[in-house]
């Protein structure tokens, strides 16, 4: 019985153009490496199993493999088959190599918004994904479940009960593709339902507003004052407000108990709904966390989590908790917005092990002691500002002099620091008066840079 062309090994792509079959064979598999399709020390099928595949007597291709061993391209050693020879690299140029920093670009990071990814960790983590992997049954693997694994809505239902008093159980869970994803389908959620309007606070994050707008929703900026966000005011009801109460984002503040209950009370006489972005709620430093709003009204709060300040950005893994009603509306639009099913697995392990639990404390510990090292350092060296906001989250306000906020940010873009000024944060049709900040992230650096990045903010203030 003849062979099938599928057990015949490595599957190589090959243009024979040249002429003659030998060297149209031979010009394919040298261009092929000169053109770095085929890197060094690629394996190449055997010559019977490529004579094979291509139609071809194995004495031509034995003897094209024997040319470009001969001209150096391809080496064949007993018993390791023929591969792509290792090409010695070029040698170093001996003039001196250009400044490692082009012109303008920052020595530190201090964008608020990112964990320290050093800190990710990666042993455990690996550890997880291997247990995780090894107990999965071959279902899981499938397309599944839309609302996610059943593996991480029990691990997250326990977690988010126990860390942080939300009221859910896991069929009430859709795992999503990081915040935005989650916000994403509530907001087309929101359109299918006839709602086009979602209240969103004074200052908070741009690109929010604009995924919001993007979906066909007015996105009005909520009524502040200096004690922080308050609750709609106005006649007309929004069809959703979407807010950070644990600790608001940029200016830090949670969102005072009354302001609490008549938000909610709010949305029980008109129906409509809580947003509630738990930016970075497990990171607060001066006393226990405020718990999640949505543990207040389950049915009119959708809870919005994210591993992306706890973990890291790159695994896109978020969850939605949500009223009962929502559950079913909300799995029709997750069609192929689902994380991968490994990560999910890894998730799941990684919370039940305790592990997770392990990294966020040492993590609150680490950034205590950056804010702690900034306020200090912010006394010592430029007392005319202010850190505002509550010990919490990864970035702090500083408070600058009126009119100075511009001139401090281009300052420190000269001292090689990038950060951003509290204007960009700002909603353009807020009824506030802008107020002149620079908004801090401390976690970006990795823990060997926070010394210099310190001294460099402190030298670019006013």
């Amino acid at each position: 019985m003849a062979k099938s062309w599928a057990t015949f090994g490595v599957d190589l792509h090959l243009d024979r153009s040249g002429p003659g079959l030998r060297r149209g064979l031979t010009d394919a598999l040298r261009e092929a490496v000169r053109g770095g399709r085929l890197a060094p020390g690629t394996r190449l099928p055997s010559s019977r199993s490529l004579a094979a595949d291509l139609g071809l007597a194995r004495n031509t291709v034995a003897e094209a493999y024997a040319d470009l061993i001969a001209e150096g391209w391809l080496a064949a050693r007993q018993g390791s088959g023929t591969r792509v020879a290792d090409r010695t690299p070029a040698a170093p140029d001996p003039r001196p190599a250009p400044h490692p920093r082009a012109p303008g670009r920052p020595a530190y990071d201090l964008i608020p918004g990112t964990p320290e990814l050093a800190s990710f960790p990666r042993a455990q983590w690996l550890r997880a994904a291997r247990r995780a992997l090894s107990a999965a049954p071959d279902q899981a693997l499938g397309y599944g479940d839309p609302r996610g694994r059943v593996e991480l809505r029990t691990a997250l239902a326990g977690y988010l009960s126990r860390a942080r008093g939300v009221r859910a159980d896991p069929d009430r869970i859709v795992v999503c593709a990081g915040f935005l994803g989650g916000l994403g389908v509530l907001a087309d959620l929101l359109r299918r339902r006839g709602g086009s309007t979602v209240a969103v606070e004074s200052y908070g994050l741009p690109h929010h507003r604009r995924l919001l707008a993007k979906a066909g929703c007015a996105t009005p900026p909520l009524p502040f004052d200096d004690r922080g966000t308050l609750p709609p005011d106005g006649p007309a009801a929004p069809d959703a407000v979407l807010l950070t109460p644990s600790h608001q984002f940029p200016l830090g503040l949670p969102l005072l108990p009354a302001r609490r209950t008549a938000l909610i009370d709010r949305a029980r006489r008109t129906g409509g709904l809580v947003l509630e972005d738990d930016y970075d709620g497990e990171f607060r430093y001066d006393r226990q966390p405020v718990g999640a709003l949505q543990g207040l009204d389950p049915d009119r709060v959708v809870y919005l989590g994210t591993a992306s300040k706890s973990l890291a950005p790159a695994l896109r893994l978020g969850w939605l908790v949500l009223p009962p009603a929502l559950v079913e509306e909300v799995m029709d639009g997750m069609a192929d917005r689902t994380p991968g099913v490994l990560d999910q697995l890894t998730l799941a392990e990684f919370l039940a092990s305790g592990d997770y639990d392990r990294h966020v404390r040492a993590a609150r510990l680490r950034y205590r002691r950056r804010r702690d090292a900034l306020v200090a350092a912010l006394a010592e060296r430029a007392p005319g500002v202010r850190v505002t906001g509550i010990a919490a989250g990864l970035h702090a306000v500083l408070q600058l002099p009126p009119g100075t906020e511009r001139q401090t940010v281009r300052a420190a873009a000269w001292h090689g620091l990038a950060v951003h000024g509290l204007a960009m944060f700002r909603h353009p049709e807020a009824a506030v008066p802008p107020l002149d900040a620079l908004v801090v992230g401390y976690g970006t650096p990795p823990d060997h840079a926070w010394a210099g990045a310190l001294d460099a903010l402190c030298r670019a203030l006013p």
